[in-house]
């Protein structure tokens, strides 16, 4: 479960068993939006590193960029969301190709993908 309770501050702090995030209202840290973006680009790497040990090769130097895309309803709206990778010389086609297919299957992008069937709740406790 994750949890937050509600003060006055611009900061949120959300725990779960045994980790911490925090986000802010005031731009001193990502809000949340902007952290689920990261989440995305985070996970690209988990997948980037994941290929690289299977593939037997270090993941050093792999550099990875990504940027949401606003739909036409306005910048809460995600209508595309780019992710670049560029890789270091001593990469060979075929090892990038496979690095390349494994952030396609990112779990994160794929969770946001499949969403329309996820059913949201509100409730009171």
């Amino acid at each position: 479960m994750y949890a937050t309770v509600v003060d006055n501050s611009p900061l949120i702090k959300v725990s779960s068993g045994r980790h911490e995030a925090s986000y802010a209202l005031d731009g001193s840290q990502m809000n949340p939006l902007e952290a689920f973006y990261a989440t995305l680009a985070g996970c690209a790497a988990v997948y980037a590193k994941k290929a690289c040990k299977s593939l037997g090769i270090p993941a050093e130097g792999i550099e990875i960029g990504c940027k949401p895309v606003a739909g036409a309803g306005g910048p809460l709206t995600l209508a595309r969301f780019k992710t670049e990778v560029s890789f270091p010389a001593r990469f060979t086609a075929e090892q990038k190709a496979e690095i390349l297919a494994s952030i396609a299957h990112c779990a994160v992008k794929e969770v946001v993908q499949d969403g329309p069937g996820i059913e949201f709740t509100v409730s009171e406790i």
